[in-house]
């Protein structure tokens, strides 16, 4: 099955070394025909860091000095970004969407590809975006479409979820080829543990929550790990397709107890060790032996009251309740001509801030009916 990879490197979204500034790496690109034109009004204000610096450097200060004068610090001022527009890379291999890079720190992140939607907002209390999202949308073949979707939520920094946005679909896939149709839920768990043990090599710090969607032959194979979510809008009537990973979950508590590990709570929040508040998820190497990568998976056939899907970081989960979100987005996805799933995208990620979430919040729309026949 021909396929793209979406691929990260960064948790600040820089380009490469060699790319000029103005432009994005590719391999975080859309193709043109997914994206439609949007005119991006100047973003507010931000400070940007360069990450080498320590915290207490001021940026924006550069030291020069002269042999006629003492030295003295002369303050440069940055313009305000514009919103970042997504550029446009042909890769070959499928449709590719993902988390564009750049060297500033984002505050949101849009994009409107073939069968689904994204949209991305900083936390106001968050310093770099943290999450991050991957979409792999394969040619039709038989009259039906295969495609692999994504959310990640990064902690202990990004890099985690850059590499699993890199990494999870293309393990999948590639496990997915080596079995039939009957092994797909071991197929996916391997794409998983693979992706975990790949970036333990690394020896880097964080972790990721991950839940990711595969659509294939007419069937939907959803699975989580960590507290990303997903939920099926199935006539209008909210069903949840995972149940988050969180260490005050009865079973969860007792895989870790069994482990040797503790669960307390903290401030009206659990955690493993008095550390982590999610039990499972991609990385978190000093907890591995209680925070396992193994997914839960829930496998159907896509009926056609199944009308779309929502994959989406707890940032939003923690303000707006299952049911609620189906009834926002209903009206722009279902029964209408002029589908603007993007603006409800949008509408959804206000909602949550607006009850005061602070954190990252990443939420996926995907239009089912366009993936069967």
């Amino acid at each position: 099955m021909p396929c793209a990879i979406a691929i990260t490197n960064s948790p600040i979204f820089s380009p490469s070394q060699q790319t000029p500034k103005s432009l994005i790496s590719p391999f975080f690109c859309i193709p043109s025909s997914l994206q439609s034109p949007v005119n991006r009004s100047p973003a507010p204000a931000l400070t940007f860091y360069n990450r080498n610096l320590r915290e207490d450097e001021d940026p924006t200060v550069c030291s020069t000095s002269s042999s006629s004068s003492s030295s003295a610090a002369a303050i440069l001022k940055r313009k305000r970004p514009a919103r970042i527009s997504v550029p446009i890379v042909s890769l070959g291999l499928g449709h590719v969407g993902q988390t564009p890079r750049d060297e500033s720190r984002l505050d949101e992140v849009e994009v409107e590809g073939e069968g689904y939607s994204v949209y991305c907002k900083r936390g106001k209390k968050r310093g770099d975006m943290e999450d991050r999202y991957s979409a792999i949308v394969d040619d039709a073949k038989n009259n039906s479409k295969q495609a692999f979707f994504g959310v990640f939520d990064g902690h202990g920094g990004a890099k985690a979820a850059d590499f699993a946005a890199k990494n999870l679909g293309r393990n999948i896939i590639n496990e997915v080829a080596l079995r039939s149709e009957e092994g797909l839920e071991e197929a996916v768990r391997e794409g998983y543990l693979i992706t975990d043990a790949e970036f333990l090599k690394l020896n880097a710090n964080g972790g990721s929550c991950c839940v990711t969607a595969l659509v294939q032959n007419g069937e939907l194979i959803v699975s989580n790990a960590g507290d990303c979510r997903a939920v099926m809008s199935r006539g209008g009537v909210a069903e949840a397709l995972t149940v988050d990973h969180r260490p005050s979950r009865q079973d969860e508590m007792e895989r870790i107890q069994r482990l040797g590990g503790y669960v307390d709570c903290c401030r009206g929040v659990w955690r493993i060790q008095g550390s982590l508040a999610v039990s499972r998820g991609i990385g978190d190497s000093c907890l591995k032996r209680w925070v396992i990568a193994e997914p839960q998976t829930k496998i159907l056939t896509i009926e056609p009251d199944c009308e779309f899907l929502i994959l989406a970081s707890d940032g939003l989960w923690e303000k707006v309740t299952n049911q609620e979100a189906v009834e926002l987005l209903r009206p722009f996805c279902v029964g209408v001509d002029n589908l603007q799933p993007l603006s409800a995208c949008k509408k959804l990620v206000d909602l949550a801030v607006t009850r005061g979430s602070a954190d990252d919040i990443t939420a996926m729309v995907i239009q089912l009916g366009q993936f069967v026949q």
